[in-house]
């Protein structure tokens, strides 16, 4: 059995994480999560179940975001899960809405230190447009 993670360990995770959704790269992204990862981001959904889901989900915000900024607010780990507060902003690629996110999440990782199981709530709020993105197909 694996140790317990330490403090450090999930700020890492987080991190990482920070840095896929940032960088809008589902190669970081995927490469966080083990290949059979239950994957939850809605609490009444189905999850997506394998690497494959996930890959396609990180395409998706790839493709349909941009500006992204994500941070973890308060970290805590329990075991070998990564409990963490966060918020986060983006901008929607199609209309330059500007969307703000909070929300709790929780990481659980396996023995080789990859994501099996990711669960998160969030509320999503446009708060206007922004101003420094002009959506594709217009001047």
């Amino acid at each position: 059995m694996a140790q317990a993670l330490t403090h450090g360990d999930g700020q890492d995770v987080l991190e990482a994480y920070k840095r896929a959704w940032e960088r809008r790269d589902p190669d970081l992204a995927v490469e966080l999560f083990s290949a059979e990862i239950e994957y939850r981001d809605d609490p009444f959904e189905e999850p997506m179940r394998g690497s494959n889901a996930v890959r396609e989900y990180w395409n998706e915000a790839a493709a349909t975001q941009v500006h992204v900024e994500f941070d973890a607010e308060r970290i805590w780990v329990s075991g070998r899960t990564v409990l963490a507060s966060w918020h986060a902003a983006y901008t929607r690629r199609s209309n330059a809405e500007r969307v703000r996110l909070r929300g709790f999440m929780t990481l659980e990782l396996d023995d080789a230190g990859k994501i099996s199981r990711f669960r998160e709530w969030w509320h999503r709020r446009v708060v206007g447009t922004d101003e420094t993105f002009h959506p594709e197909g217009e001047g």
